[in-house]
């Protein structure tokens, strides 16, 4: 199923039936008295979170949604139907807005979360109302109330514990393919990415967490370079980063000190370049933790490995968590998962107060890349 995590619609609630006058008409009752019985609600449009969906593709085409209106009001004390209101069910995690004002409407957040996108107009009153002592004989009625319409933009804003973030080609398919039950399509060419995917990582028995992993992010994306910053949204939701790089991009050489040394001001400008892309589209997605993970380690032994990943910490004055894994071999995966782990377990009793955290996993204000 193609992959859609935008898209613009029009939700259009019914109007309400109209009030009656009529009044009782029946042999030996010359005097009934009125009996225009009152319109019916109008059909509301409703939003419901649905964790079975994962795709706003429905909305994509089905761009205009418009519930039934009441039925009006009939004699004999008879009330006019209610319409039956409109479900539209979409992914957990969509943030609804209006589309004229930018206005947040709702974040279905949750399964099952829902939210009233545009309400129903209420039924007119019938002639049966007006009726007093001195007015016994109402000639007047109201009409319904029109439905609300509005043209509203969906977002969907995937929920994952774990976010890959880096250039292209740097491995992040190849690793979440490794490390979870997500297969995106892999191959030696850059953007093969282009729509998010989300994995289950199980490291025990009755723990796992959410990893996505995202189209690979450019300098001057914010400009539109690449696929531009489209899908950063999706690690907005995340508690943690990691910075997937490609430990040796195509051209390098590790045969001498010096080439080392070069290697790791290129990684240093490739890092510090990203996270200036993410300064720019949200700072605040800027400031979430990010561990360094140098990816395609079977290319290198693992003692230089070590060393390279020293010497860019150092480089960048980074103070974060620093890994070396290999996709393909999968090496260092599984530390790199328990630490994980680790670190999701102690950030949720942290937010609930129980106890403190695990200070090994616990960031500080400066513990991230760049």
């Amino acid at each position: 199923m193609k992959f859609i995590d935008e898209a613009t619609i029009e939700v259009h609630a019914g109007n309400g039936g109209n009030g009656i006058v009529a009044f009782r008409r029946e042999k030996f009752i010359p005097k009934g008295g009125p009996s225009g019985g009152d319109g019916g609600r109008g059909g509301s449009v409703i939003a419901i979170a649905d964790r079975n969906i994962n795709t706003l593709i429905d909305y994509r085409y089905a761009r205009v949604h418009r519930a039934r209106g009441g039925e009006h009001g009939q004699g004999s004390d008879r009330y006019g139907a209610a319409a039956e209101d409109i479900v539209l069910r979409m992914p957990v995690g969509t943030v609804i807005t209006d589309a004229e004002t930018d206005e947040l409407i709702v974040d279905l957040s949750l399964d099952g979360q829902q939210a009233t996108l545009a309400k129903g107009g209420r039924g007119g009153l019938g002639n049966l109302h007006f009726k007093s002592s001195t007015n016994r004989a109402p000639r007047q009625a109201t009409k319904g109330t029109e439905g609300e319409h509005r043209r509203i933009r969906l977002e969907l804003k995937v929920l994952a514990d774990v976010g890959l973030l880096g250039l292209p080609n740097a491995g992040k398919s190849t690793l979440i393919a490794a490390c979870s039950n997500a297969r995106p399509k892999i191959a030696d060419y850059p953007f093969t990415t282009l729509h998010p995917n989300l994995g289950v990582v199980r490291t025990g028995p009755a723990k796992s967490f959410v990893m996505a992993d995202i189209p690979g992010l450019i300098e001057g994306a914010a400009d539109g370079a690449g696929l531009g910053h489209q899908f950063l949204r999706h690690l907005q939701r995340t508690r943690l980063l990691l910075h997937i790089v490609d430990i040796f991009p195509p051209g390098a050489a590790v045969e001498t000190a010096s080439d080392i040394a070069q290697l790791v001001d290129t990684l240093a400008v490739q890092i510090r370049g990203l996270v200036a892309e993410l300064k720019r589209y949200d700072a605040t997605l800027a400031r979430k933790p990010r561990w360094i993970v140098l990816n395609k380690t079977d290319l290198v032994s693992d003692a230089l490995c070590t060393d390279i990943l020293a010497a860019l910490k150092k480089k960048l004055r980074s103070r974060a968590a620093g890994y070396c894994v290999s996709g393909v071999s999968r090496a260092g995966c599984e530390e790199l998962m328990q630490d994980i782990q680790r670190w999701l377990d102690a950030q949720r009793i942290a937010e609930v107060g129980s106890v403190q955290p695990d200070v090994r996993f616990q960031p500080e204000d400066d513990q991230h890349v760049g």
